[in-house]
């Protein structure tokens, strides 16, 4: 893979080269290979706030995860094995704030969990591809896991509600849908999540306020 500031010497743009220097000329993606488990957190902040993303994360780790390992703060634990996801009620789902549609993918990822482990030490393109085909699991939430599990710094989050604005109103001051945020990140291929990861941690401007902040919902109610 090319090195993301030849990239960006070919396509050179203000917000993304000042945004490239604060970051001391470095922006890494983890590769944990743990694919899985980044699966879990992204089904889990599929059409919800990140409030209720973590929310639901932090109950779900707090009751069935196990304990951390080695020297560790009293009650810290980390997620829950693919066997304890899929040995988690319904009930427990609910009260964790977690709709039917996201429990299901969670679960259909959790029986093949071993083969999607196997997939992370293979090329992002085949990763992909199989978590596409899994129920509930679409490009949005295997681009969000492959760039946190595999380094997968050109799997871009298409289907975003809010990231074709941020990177249009950032790189060329204007809406976009997710065919023109494609089009405005060809060029920095094979480093297009690098470049939107720039566009959110720097200084470039943000899209216009039309209104407040959805609230969170709280599914415990429904």
């Amino acid at each position: 893979m090319s090195d993301f500031s030849g990239v960006l010497d070919a396509a050179p743009h203000p917000v993304l080269s000042e945004a490239w220097r604060l970051c001391g000329g470095g922006l890494r993606f983890p590769a944990t290979r743990l694919l899985f488990d980044q699966v879990s957190v992204a089904v889990l902040e599929q059409k919800v706030t990140g409030i209720e993303a973590r929310r639901s994360w932090r109950e779900l780790v707090w009751r069935f995860g196990s304990p951390a390992p080695g020297p560790a703060p009293s009650g810290m634990a980390v997620a829950p094995y693919p066997a304890d996801w899929l040995a988690i009620p319904d009930w427990e789902w609910h009260k964790a704030g977690v709709d039917l549609s996201r429990r299901r993918a969670i679960r259909a990822a959790a029986t093949v969990a071993a083969r999607l482990d196997q997939l992370a030490h293979g090329p992002v393109v085949n990763a992909v591809r199989v978590l596409c085909t899994l129920p509930g699991i679409g490009p949005w939430t295997a681009a969000e896991a492959v760039q946190r599990a595999m380094s997968g710094a050109d799997a871009v989050s298409v289907g975003d509600f809010h990231l074709p604005n941020v990177v249009g109103w950032a790189l060329v001051g204007r809406k976009l849908d997710d065919a023109g945020m494609l089009e405005v990140l060809a060029p920095y291929a094979p480093h297009r999540a690098r470049a939107i990861r720039l566009v959110e941690v720097g200084p470039a401007q943000r899209p216009p306020r039309r209104g407040p902040r959805f609230s969170p919902r709280d599914y415990r109610r429904f």
